[in-house]
Order: C-alpha cells, then structure tokens, then sequence
C-alpha cells in the first residue's frame, strides 16, 4: 500500500492559500494540486507491506506522543528541484517559534520520529531531506524557471495554525477527481500524547 505521514493544514488555511492562488492560477498552465488534497508529508511510504501496518500504527502513535503540538504557517515559495529548472511549484512550511542552529526545528524532530517509526517497523522510507512544504502545482513534462513564482509565493503568509496531530494516509493512484490520487485517512495521532 502506498501512503504516508502527514499534518493536515486546517480549512481557514487552506482557504486563505487558494484564495491568494485563485486570481493567479489561469496566468500559467500548470497542474494545479486540489486545495483539499494540500498536506505537509513528514514521511513517504512509497510500498507499506500489510505485515508491517499494526507495527506502524503502533510506532506512529508513540512516535507522535513524544511530540508537543507546533505553532505553524504557510510561508514563502519553494521549486523543486531548484528554482532555474522547477517541475514543481511549493508553498514553504514553517514553524513560529524561533529555534537555534544547535537545537533543530521541531518541526524536523517529528518528520524524523515519523520516519523512524515506519523503518522500526520495516517499511522502506524515502530518504530525501525533509523540506516542509504544501505542493501546489506541477509543471509537466518541461521543467520551467519558476523564480516569478517563487518570489510571488515569498509574499505570502497564511494565519498560525497548531500542528497538533498527523495522520497516516493512504494514497490511491488516479483513483480521484480527473485521475488524480485519491486519499484515505487511515489514522490520526495526537501530538503529546
């Protein structure tokens, strides 16, 4: 099964994102992310194996307890893999509470307890650097210079929200509105127990 370990942004944020998008969507022709599918994946499972589920749930759920709820906002624009080539448009993630170089962002702190969960409990996890983001659109088959983009992006700020649960949700290809996923919450864990 395909999934992963997400914070979900509440309704007020997401709205005030697309609203902020919705004038500026028709100026390119990008496959636009549906605002109800926006999420901070802190942990990709590209192939869960259903022996390793309970295991999962079980380590997710102490994983997520160890954790205090975050202050978070939507912040800033993102390309990836860079801004000169983009094949992807990102609303940047960020944490309110100021942090120090040596202490980490908590916010990094859970995207690893998730991910260490899911290896503790044999699921394959993918190994990139964690870079909080919403993915807002794709740019096909030709990558594009996004800085405009970005830069556009840089002068948003959505309302603070609490990161104060996230959820392990299953993502079912082309099995959505227009072929895109489809997602299924599978569990949710509290922040803190």
């Amino acid at each position: 099964m395909r999934m992963f370990v997400a914070a979900v942004p509440p309704a007020s944020v997401v709205e005030s994102l697309d609203a902020f998008l919705d004038p500026r969507r028709d100026a390119a022709e990008f496959r636009w992310t549906l605002p109800d599918q926006w999420h901070l994946t802190l942990a990709f499972l590209e192939s869960v194996p259903d022996r390793s589920l309970d295991e999962l749930v079980e380590r997710l759920a102490h994983a997520a307890s160890r954790r205090t709820p975050i202050q978070a906002v939507v912040s800033g624009g993102i390309a990836f893999p860079h801004v000169g080539k983009a094949k992807v448009l990102a609303a940047g993630v960020a944490s309110t509470v100021p942090t120090t170089r040596d202490e980490g962002d908590e916010l990094d702190r859970l995207a690893a307890g998730c991910r260490a969960a899911a290896v503790k409990s044999g699921v394959e996890v993918d190994g990139q650097k964690f870079v909080p983001h919403l993915t807002l659109a794709r740019f096909g088959v030709r990558p594009i210079e996004g800085s405009n983009w970005v830069r556009l992006l840089n002068s948003y700020q959505s309302p603070a929200w609490p990161i104060d649960e996230v959820a392990l949700i299953a993502s079912h290809l082309r099995d959505g509105p227009g072929r895109r996923p489809r997602y299924e919450v599978v569990e949710t864990f509290p922040l803190g127990g």
